[in-house]
């Protein structure tokens, strides 16, 4: 059974502060979000996790194995570097999005995103080690048949990304709807979903769903682990039998 440790990672009084004293330039603003993230994902990487930037100022990690003392050295790092702070809010589930939810209550009640008086909140708790197992991240990776081929080669940029952006889309509802999985686009054609423990049939259902309503052919390889990188891995090996093979779905054997 799977047993995801998500954070959710929040830029403090981050609205206001970009207008203050006046409104700053956007390239200074996209310049730092995307520093931010690449540091965050450098500190919480070292550490075996994944975070993934969906809203920039608003950020999700898969954490397990990270303590909350862990936690509060990323904090640390981060207010040293920057001229922002962040408020990190941990909880974990078999069900990664209920997780989610759990830690988006807890730092909604600590205050709002916009209360300036809202600084560097941590709140919630990690998985104790007693409990951890090998398979408690079920990771999904998927990518686009013949991206290039297909698309990178023969339409224009921004008509490619359009198309993928559409079948990302379709795979990020129906699996959050149907299987409270957090899916996220991850560059090129590639998109990486935290998942409660699915088999063969949830995830040829979710690309059949895709093909569908997107026209988009998915592939997608699945590996677990204790940690989010080593089930990330799996999840890539899986990925290249696809394309050895033909497949459109593999699991990763398990290492343990």
């Amino acid at each position: 059974m799977t047993n995801a440790q998500i954070t959710l990672i929040q830029i403090d009084n981050y609205g206001p502060w970009t207008v203050t004293p006046e409104p700053r330039r956007e390239v200074d603003l996209q310049t730092l979000q995307s520093r931010l993230y690449a540091d965050l994902s450098q500190l919480i990487g070292n550490r075996q996790g994944y975070v993934f930037f969906t809203r920039f100022d608003n950020m999700v990690a898969v954490t397990n194995g990270l303590t909350i003392d862990d936690h509060a050295l990323v904090q640390e790092s981060v207010a040293n570097r920057f001229p922002v702070t962040v408020s990190l809010s941990v909880a974990t589930g078999t069900s990664p999005i209920v997780a989610l939810e759990d830690a988006t209550e807890l730092l909604q009640d600590a205050g709002s995103a916009q209360d300036k008086s809202r600084r560097e909140i941590l709140r919630g708790r990690a998985i104790d080690e007693q409990f951890r197992t090998g398979d408690d991240v079920q990771i999904a990776h998927f990518d686009v048949n013949d991206m290039t081929g297909n698309y990178t080669d023969e339409v224009n940029a921004f008509d490619s990304f359009i198309h993928i952006e559409k079948g990302y889309a379709a795979l990020m509802e129906y699996m959050r709807t149907e299987y409270d999985a957090l899916t996220f686009f991850v560059g090129g054609d590639n998109v990486i979903a935290v998942c409660p423990e699915m088999d063969e049939a949830d995830y040829e259902d979710a690309i059949e769903h895709v093909e569908e309503t997107a026209e988009v052919e998915l592939k997608v390889g699945v590996g677990s682990g204790a940690v989010a990188q080593d089930a990330g891995m799996a999840a890539k090996h899986a990925l290249e039998t696809c394309r050895a093979v033909g497949s459109r779905v593999e699991f990763a054997e398990p290492t343990n």
